[in-house]
This record gives C-alpha cells, sequence and structure tokens, in this order.
C-alpha cells in the first residue's frame, strides 16, 4: 500500500452531495490514507459555502479539480455524469458515480469501452447494496425463485427531472440483479404520470432466464414511506427492510429438526415453518458512509469495487426498457 495520502474531490453539492461532502470529510478526519481535497459545484456561491464549512478547497471548475483528485465522487445531476466521467477518466482518476450511472445504456457502454484498460477503480452509487438488512443475508445462499419489491415515497420536487423508474425502481433492479445472478428474457410494464412531467407510479414484471420472477413497484406520490423486499425460494422466505434497516428469514424443514428461532406448526404435515435468529439491527451504521468507505478501501488497497460499472449499466439498461414499454403502451 501507497504511503501517499489518497486525494478525494466531489462534484455536485446538491441534497444528496452534501451527505457525501460530509460523509467524506469524516473519512478523511479518521483515515491518514485520506485526504478531501476539495469541492466543485456550478453554483460558485454553493461551492464557497461548504467549503468554509469544511475547512476545504473551493475549485472554481472542474479541470481545475481534475488537475488535483486522485478519485472523484460524482453527484451531479444524472444528465451530467457521462461528460463528467469521461473527462475525469481520460486523467485515469478513480471514479465514483452516483446512480443512476448515466442518462442511457450508450453512454454506460461508452464508459466501460474508455474504462478497459485503465487502472482505475470505478464504483457505482447504488446504496443499498450497502444497507444492513442486505448484507446481513450475505451468509445465506440466496436463490430466489420469485421477487415482490415495494419502494414508496412522499413526493419531493427533487429527482421529478427523471421517471420514478431511474429515481426509485432502480435500486431494486440493482438488487434483484445481484441476487438472482441472471439476464432479464423478458419485461412488462405499466406506469403514470400523475403530478411531473414523467412517470411517477410504476410496476414492473421481470422474468429472468433462470426462471426467477420479480414483481417491482414504485411510488413517489404515496402518503408513508415503504423500501421492502420478499424472496421467497426454496424452503425459504426472506424479508428485507431497508427502510428500517432489518431483515427476516423463515425456513421450512423437517419437524425433528432443531432451530434456535421461532417455530411454527403446520397442520397435518411433518414440516414447521422456522424464524432464523435475527441479524442485530445497525441503525447507526450509515450505508452512504458503507459505500465511500468501500470505494476508498478499494483503490488503496488495489481490491475490486463492490458495485461495478458494469453493474451499473445493467441497471440502465433494464430500466431504459421498462421505460420505453411504458411510454409505447400508453
Amino acid at each position: 500500500m501507497s504511503t501517499k495520502k489518497l486525494n478525494v474531490g466531489l462534484t455536485g453539492c446538491g441534497h444528496l452531495g452534501k451527505i457525501h461532502c460530509r460523509l467524506i470529510n469524516e473519512i478523511a478526519q479518521n483515515d491518514t490514507n485520506v485526504f478531501f481535497a476539495g469541492v466543485y459545484d456550478s453554483d460558485p456561491a454553493i461551492t464557497d459555502t461548504i467549503s468554509k464549512e469544511y475547512s476545504i478547497k473551493a475549485y472554481k471548475t472542474l479541470e481545475e479539480m481534475l488537475g488535483e483528485v486522485d478519485a472523484l465522487v460524482i453527484v451531479t445531476p444524472t444528465s451530467t455524469h457521462f461528460e463528467i466521467a469521461k473527462k475525469a477518466l481520460a486523467k485515469n482518476i478513480n471514479l465514483f458515480i452516483e446512480k443512476p450511472v448515466t442518462s442511457s445504456l450508450k453512454e454506460a457502454e461508452e464508459l466501460i469501452e474508455m474504462a478497459e484498460g485503465k487502472k482505475v477503480k470505478i464504483q457505482v452509487g447504488h446504496v443499498e447494496r450497502f444497507n444492513p438488512a442486505l448484507v446481513a443475508l450475505e451468509k445465506f445462499e440466496m436463490k430466489p425463485r420469485f421477487i415482490e419489491s415495494h419502494r414508496l415515497a412522499q413526493f419531493n420536487p427533487r429527482g421529478t427531472d427523471v421517471s420514478v423508474i431511474q429515481d426509485l425502481m432502480i435500486h431494486d433492479i440493482d438488487i434483484i440483479l445481484h441476487l438472482a445472478g441472471s439476464p432479464v428474457k423478458k419485461i412488462d410494464a405499466n406506469g403514470v404520470a400523475v403530478i411531473s412531467d414523467e412517470i411517477d407510479i410504476a410496476n414492473a414484471r421481470l422474468t429472468l432466464e433462470n426462471g426467477c420472477v420479480a414483481n417491482l413497484t414504485s411510488s413517489r406520490i404515496s402518503l408513508k414511506k415503504m423500501r421492502k423486499m420478499r424472496i421467497f425460494q426454496g424452503n425459504a422466505y426472506i424479508s428485507v427492510d431497508f427502510l428500517n434497516n432489518k431483515s427476516e428469514v423463515f425456513r421450512l424443514t423437517d419437524n425433528d429438526t432443531k432451530s434456535e428461532g421461532m417455530s411454527f406448526p403446520i397442520s397435518d404435515t411433518k414440516k414447521i415453518i422456522y424464524e432464523e435468529p435475527k441479524p442485530e439491527k445497525a441503525e447507526s451504521i450509515n450505508p452512504i458512509k458503507n459505500e465511500l468507505e468501500s470505494f476508498i478501501n478499494s483503490i488503496i488497497n488495489d481490491k475490486p469495487v463492490k458495485v461495478t460499472l458494469n453493474a451499473g449499466k445493467e441497471a440502465v439498461e433494464v430500466a431504459d426498457k421498462i421505460i420505453e414499454i411504458i411510454k409505447n403502451g400508453n
């Protein structure tokens, strides 16, 4: 491992960018291998405010920042990701790109082509991969046959420049592709625009090549927040609550099998449903900080990133197809 500090810069200081900024600052204060080089936002006033708040450099241009950083965290509007990433890749800078990785499949494919052969790390900000509720399931063998997800949010004008598929559903698309480990064979979808000019409510049914079926519902005009996923596989039912950072696993087994969790006998059978011991609820764990630390550690220790550029591309590809089906069908 090199003794040189990793100079990290951030571009995009909106709502989410400010969260990333605070967490990068925390990481830099606690890790002697990391230096928070500074920030750049297209609004100079925002750049200056953030600079003063964290006592970091305010860059006047993106090009100036790219001349001084080893790693760049991109938290700008999705429509700008591609051009910023291209400029950074040309200078061999490691990249963390918020989701969706790009506005289109074509842009994602071009970034992959540009990155080929370069010794840089590129991680996509699919933050739910770092949610304790999902991380807790890594010790279990996951072979899903049917997945149902609901991701509902209260209306917020921020984010309405893209559809609810790109804004919310893409989280679950990424998780489903990751857990099932299979390409999508068929897509059925419906959706409508209600408040914004883009699709605000959508439902998609994905049939994967390995036989797994996933039903996804996303809405950004709900009265209550919900981020839940239910996974059904051979002899197991798994419930994941991303909002409350917890997961539950129930298994079907023989009556004489001992289990530490609660048991539920099934009438007139020799089977019981038992609950696996619950993973500890981890309210204090911050998934965004976890993904940033994972990105930084992958650079410092030359390890693979957890959410690859290709994974980001696959999520965008499915999201694009869902949007196309909805628009052609309406």
